[in-house]
């Protein structure tokens, strides 16, 4: 299920908002520029799909994507329990890094968290099967497949080999509550009246 907890960077034990709400996810992430959108997802499409046969699936919305944003290219990555190098590829992206480019996933199937650290606070963004997430060009972040990663995903590119983590040196991801201890219980906190957190 998709969710969004907001934090005080300094405060990661209690959300100043925590949501289901798909509208109210992306306007929150809207408000500082960042693209969340919820597709239909394709019934037909096998679990253990071929990565080409996932991109002729969502080929429209890809289409759209790079016409909107100047992708160059799109590929599918997906990892599962069993994985030998699991914890390895986890461990990968769990401290805060940027990237020179936007970074845009499709969730297929399964889940993942990304932490985005905007201002004071940190935004838990909790993406399910049919999220789109893109994360601009230079926002600290980092992102946590959890401790059994199950995830297939639509990668898009401006240029895949400048697609590399540049790590800020902060220690601010080791304090957050990692991918299977985040509170995501349904209801939102008194913070959350009308209006953006931003």
């Amino acid at each position: 299920m998709s969710f969004l907890n907001v934090y005080h960077d300094h405060d990661p034990d209690q959300p100043l908002l925590t949501t289901h709400d798909g509208e109210r996810i992306a306007a929150e992430l809207a408000a500082h520029g960042i693209r969340f959108e919820r597709w239909a997802t394709k019934a037909d499409l096998a679990p253990d799909a071929d990565p080409e046969v996932v991109l002729a699936a969502y080929a429209e919305e890809i289409e759209r994507l790079k016409a909107d944003n100047g992708f160059a290219t799109a590929d599918v990555i997906g990892l599962t329990p069993e994985h030998p190098d699991r914890e390895a590829l986890r461990a990968k992206f769990l401290d805060e890094h940027r990237h020179s480019e936007d970074e845009v996933r499709f969730f297929v199937r399964g889940e993942g968290v990304f932490y985005l650290h905007l201002d004071s606070r940190v935004y838990a963004v909790g993406c399910a099967q049919g999220d789109l997430m893109s994360v601009p060009a230079g926002t600290p972040h980092w992102f946590d497949m959890g401790p059994a990663p199950h995830f297939t995903a639509i990668r898009l590119f401006t240029n895949p080999e400048g697609w590399v983590a540049n790590f800020t040196g902060a220690g601010i991801a080791a304090r957050f509550p990692r991918f299977e201890a985040l509170p995501t219980g349904g209801g939102e906190s008194a913070e959350s009246a009308p209006g953006s957190l931003a």
